[in-house]
Order: structure tokens, then sequence, then C-alpha cells
């Protein structure tokens, strides 16, 4: 009877209508982040383009899987999607540090070239080499806030001896060129790890340094177009395969439209933060074209060795791509 019940829901007008695909998405970021924001309104998009054959649930703030595990746990078909920043590729493609050559993307107009660019079509075939399908970028930042107590980190000298959070080997490199000894940790930790010393200074988002409340634990920081970060959203290749052509393409075409809203929601926080920063005490210092030119002297030839020397000629012909956008 149970059995015949359940057919019998499942028609309409002798025509079987299928359950929605259910879509789980991983993600690290607190419900107030404005990516996290973006990213709910990418899962609203995906429902309606779909006409709801896709249910995504999006699990923020490492409530599903760990941000280190998210890649592994798709790849397996543990869940079907999430998303990572750069830093969390390094061990397995390094050529997802690309964005993170110091000034090299600060430009909004620029940034709205990368989705659909040659340069994220060579990232997405390295993904997808490791199963998963790149589906959106998303990014979060233009303008990095360097955070420090006591003196602001503004001159390569000011660096010197600096135990500095760490973005990962290869940009840690930029870092060490100046003398500072950089300690890679995420932002959820960088707090605590400010708090008890184990790090002098943070190298965070504008946005981040808001909402992480660093004004409790720091008390001077300086704004400069350092790096572009991001955080891609990707799903298991094989699930996306076997989904309808027509619940594929509301997949593409709300990682396209999400691309465009993260650069605006970006935006407008941090435009904000500055102020912000003001207003709980911190002292704000926003860096010169001369002091950023002092900094990209030492800071990008010692990127681009490392860069290279961790991804060879792909990694030298990706620069090229990223320098015509």
């Amino acid at each position: 009877m149970g059995a015949v019940t359940c057919l019998l829901l499942t028609m309409v007008g002798g025509t079987s209508v299928d359950a929605a695909e259910t879509m789980r998405c991983s993600h690290q970021l607190p419900p107030d982040n404005h990516i996290a924001k973006v990213i709910d309104q990418w899962a609203a998009e995906i429902e309606t383009l779909s006409e709801h054959t896709i249910d995504v649930q999006v699990y923020g703030a490492n409530s599903l899987v760990k941000a280190p595990r998210n890649a592994a746990a798709v790849k397996a078909g543990e869940i079907e999607c999430a998303f990572s920043i750069n830093s969390e590729w390094a061990g397995t493609i390094p050529l997802m540090d690309v964005t993170l050559e110091p000034f090299t993307l600060g430009n909004i107009d620029v940034l709205k070239k990368w989705n659909g660019s040659e340069a994220a079509a060579v990232l997405e075939r390295e993904i997808l080499r490791q199963g998963l399908k790149n589906v959106t970028w998303l990014f979060t930042a233009t303008r990095t806030a360097v955070t420090s107590k006591g003196k602001s980190l503004i001159k390569p000298a000011d660096f010197k001896g600096v135990k500095i959070q760490g973005l990962g080997p290869i940009p840690d490199a930029a870092f060490a060129a100046m003398g500072a000894k950089p300690v890679n940790l995420p932002d959820s930790a960088a707090y605590q790890a400010l708090q008890h010393g184990e790090i002098d200074a943070s190298v965070t988002s504008l946005s981040t340094a808001v909402s992480g409340k660093y004004y409790e634990v720091q008390d001077r920081v300086t704004i400069l177009p350092l790096f572009s970060i991001f955080f891609n959203g990707y799903i298991n290749s094989e699930w996306y395969q076997r989904l309808p052509e027509k619940s594929r393409q509301a997949i593409v075409e709300a990682g396209n439209k999400a691309a465009l809203w993260a650069i605006d929601a970006s935006e407008i926080s941090a435009a904000a933060a500055p102020g912000k920063l003001k207003e709980e005490g911190m002292g704000v210092h926003v860096a010169t074209n001369a002091e950023i030119k002092a900094l990209k002297s030492i800071m990008q030839p010692a990127f681009a060795d490392a860069f290279r020397e961790a991804t060879g000629s792909d990694g030298e012909n990706l620069i090229k791509l990223v320098g015509k956008l």
C-alpha cells in the first residue's frame, strides 16, 4: 500500500514529477559577510532559473565541512558544491595564486573582465582536472588592510622582523623579501593570533577588518591595493554532467551574474570600512602612489620568482594572460 501511495503522489495528470536535485554547498564565511550574502543570492538565482528543479542548500561558517576539506569533499561526492579562497588551493593548484601578485589586479574594470577570460579558463581547466567544475568567481577584495599595533606598516623597512599573517608560500615570498616573517593562518584564526601575540600584523580585506573586529586587538591599519582575493565556487563534475541541460544552464547563468554582484558588493562594503575603522579608534593610513611604488619594487619580483618556480611555464603564460586583461 505504501508503495502504491508513493507512486500516486509522484503522478500528476499521468506524468511523473521528478524531485528537485539537492545541491549542498559549503563555505566558511559568517552570515553577515558580504560575499556570504552574494552566495545566498546566487543560490536563489539558480533555483529560480532552474524553475526549482535544483534545491540549493547553503551551509556557511564551516557548518557542513571545514574549509580545508571543501574541495576534497566535493570531489568525493560527499557534497555537491563548495567555495574556496585562493590560499586553500596552494597545495593542489598553485596557479590559483596568480591574483595575489602584488599590485596587479586592483582595478575594478579589470576584475569585471576576469569571468570568461582566457586567464580564468586556464584555471577552470586545472580545477576540472581535480574532478570539479568551476561555476563562479567571487572577488572579495581589491584593497588590502594591513593591520598592526603601535606602528603603521608603510615602508618596506617597517616590515622587517614583523610576524605577519601569511597567505601561502608564493605570496609569502613577497613579505619575506622585506624581512617580514609570514605565519600562515586563515582570517578565522587571525583575531586570536593577534590577541595572543602569535603574530604582530594581519593581512586581510577591509571588510573583514571591520566584521572581524580587528580594531579590538590592533590600532593601526594601512590600506593599499595589494591583493585581489577570490572565493571560487565549484561543483562535482560528474554530478553536473548528470543534470538536464536546463539545470546546467541555470548554474552557468547564475554564476555569471554572481561574479558581477560580488564585485559590486565588495566595493560597497570596502567603501564604508575606513570610516568605521576610524570610528573604532584605529589610525588609518591610505598608501600614497610613492609608497605603493616602493613596496611594489620589492614585493612583485619576489612573488614572480616564487610563482614561476612553483608553476613553471604554465605560470609564465598565465601571468601574460592576466596582463592582457
